[in-house]
């Protein structure tokens, strides 16, 4: 999607270093010219596909917000020979960083805080470092917190962490965990997911690559069973503090890799499973992928993915097995990036 930026000027970018950051590309186009680009893009992409019906595909959901959406930002902190200190993105055409006060994608509070954080990173900056990268987030109670100068800098107390509501229920993050940047859109995906005809009271969800549990928590009204899958221990103590916060035995918790747990995932026993897979930038791993495709416990998959050349890919191999695609959701988790989310809906090939 690199040419997302000679789409015509139509309108005033918000940000004063839009031309110089390498991080939003749709600042100078409306919303409605973004999202049908970013969906040109994504057909041009599957179509690429041999045997993928680009009928399929829906329109792309909007975030609720445009600007002010990201809870997170991941900063780049430099200090010169001559003792100077700067702190933003990394540009687009060269090295160094984009120094900024304030980010318009960013939640409000977050934003605010950039001063602040400057401050605070070079005060406790130790002599001898010229590079960090700094992570500084908040939550639904605008609470920000930041790390990233020595080792542990991420690591928070329980008391400390970030949450959001999902489906009504309280879901806690960290600094140190994977969590989607877009809370706004949230309730937009759920709302998607449930409508699906696949869930009933005999339903088993395989949540896989399952984080801190977010699928499994805002889900849990659908599902009978849960088994959540992640390897990242940080990752896994939060979806365990999740769980003990619900008071739950709706869902077990399982540390590892998935491909380590492939044997047993053969076995899952349940008439109905559902499993939704939302792996890594990456895509699926080589023997992830060889599983999936191959594998007849799974009667519903769902494939959530942030990147569209690698769900390419993935799908390709998916069709060659004769899985059928049954719907393609995207949605716009990161406004004005050439970022894209996408839902996929499979179902293998009949017995």
């Amino acid at each position: 999607m690199d040419d997302a930026r000679k789409l015509e000027n139509k309108v005033k970018p918000l940000c004063p270093v839009y031309e110089q950051c390498g991080g939003c590309v749709y600042q100078h186009v409306p919303y409605n010219d973004e999202l049908e680009h970013k969906f040109s893009h994504l057909i041009d992409l599957l179509k690429s596909v041999p045997g993928f019906d680009h009928t399929v595909v829906d329109p792309v959901v909007p975030s609720p917000r445009e600007y002010h959406y990201r809870h997170r930002l991941d900063l780049r902190l430099l200090k010169t020979r001559d003792q100077n200190i700067y702190v933003g993105f990394s540009p687009r055409d060269r090295f160094g960083v984009v120094e900024i006060d304030e980010c318009p994608i960013a939640m409000t509070p977050v934003s605010e805080f950039i001063p602040r954080l400057k401050q605070e990173a070079a005060d406790i900056l130790p002599v001898k470092y010229r590079l960090a990268n700094l992570v500084v987030r908040c939550g639904d109670d605008g609470q920000v917190r930041w790390g990233g100068i020595g080792k542990g800098s991420l690591r928070m107390d329980s008391r400390d962490y970030f949450w959001t509501e999902i489906e009504g229920r309280r879901i806690y993050f960290a600094l140190e965990t994977f969590f989607q940047a877009n809370l706004s859109i949230l309730p937009r995906l759920f709302e998607r997911i449930r409508q699906l005809p696949i869930w009933s009271a005999q339903t088993h969800f395989y949540d896989l690559y399952g984080g801190v549990g977010l699928f499994s928590v805002a889900l849990m009204d659908v599902y009978q069973q849960g088994y959540l899958i992640e390897n990242c221990k940080a990752s896994v103590d939060l979806a365990r503090y999740n769980k003990s916060q619900l008071a739950t035995d709706k869902f077990a918790v399982i540390d590892g890799r998935v491909e380590d747990h492939l044997d047993a995932l053969s076995q899952a026993g349940a008439a109905h499973n559902v499993a939704m897979i939302d792996p890594p930038r990456a895509g699926l791993s080589d023997d992830a992928r060889t599983f999936f495709v191959q594998q007849k416990v799974f009667q519903e998959l769902l494939y959530l993915s942030c990147n569209p050349e690698a769900l390419a890919r993935d799908l390709a191999a998916f069709l060659s097995h004769g899985w059928k695609i049954n719907q393609v959701i995207p949605f716009d988790f990161f406004p004005k990036t050439r970022h894209l989310e996408t839902l996929v809906w499979l179902t293998p090939k009949a017995a």
